[in-house]
């Protein structure tokens, strides 16, 4: 281990609350500069080298929870926060006309019917892709399958439940 990164392992430990006070006020979440932290420590203890002498720790060790906090808000974009969850399960929607809501309904009822049909695995495929973000890799070793296995069944669960709301 290089020098560079005991004197940053140390300096995170000794310094970790005013390193996140800083950072919860960068951030806007003291949640999320917690989670950075955490990540910047675990990072520091995966580096073996390729650490030098750091003039200013507390510069490098923020940029480097920076970093990581933007990387992971990236990842977590195109996940639905709860008041847009509610919205879009929001069928009584007070500039909803009786026709769309009904409509709205016998979708749903369509695509229940679509994924009530559906084997066990594919249906298991596609709710952990599309509703959780699971990648197809790491369902495929979930599963014991392989990858090309996944994107089969993710296909033919597609085409299910287009062929679904086709003959609606």
């Amino acid at each position: 281990m290089s020098d560079g990164l005991l004197a940053l392992r140390t300096f995170l430990v000794s310094r970790y609350d005013d390193l996140k006070g800083r950072l919860t006020r960068r951030l806007g979440s003291a949640d999320m500069a917690g989670d950075a932290l955490q990540d910047t420590w675990l990072r520091l203890n995966s580096k073996e080298t390729g650490v030098g002498e750091v003039s200013s720790p507390q510069s490098y060790l923020l940029r480097m929870a920076v970093n990581i906090a933007v990387d992971q808000q990236r990842a977590n974009k195109h996940l639905l926060n709860a008041a847009q969850i509610d919205e879009l399960l929001d069928l009584e929607d007070a500039g909803a006309t009786p026709e769309s809501i009904a409509l709205t309904r016998s979708d749903c009822d369509i695509l229940t019917q679509a994924m009530e049909a559906m084997p066990a695995r594919r249906r298991a495929i596609l709710l952990a892709v599309r509703l959780d973000g699971t990648p197809q890799n790491e369902i495929a070793e979930r599963l014991g399958i392989s990858v090309r296995v996944v994107q089969r069944e993710l296909k033919r669960a597609h085409e299910h439940c287009a062929e679904m709301f086709n003959e609606k």
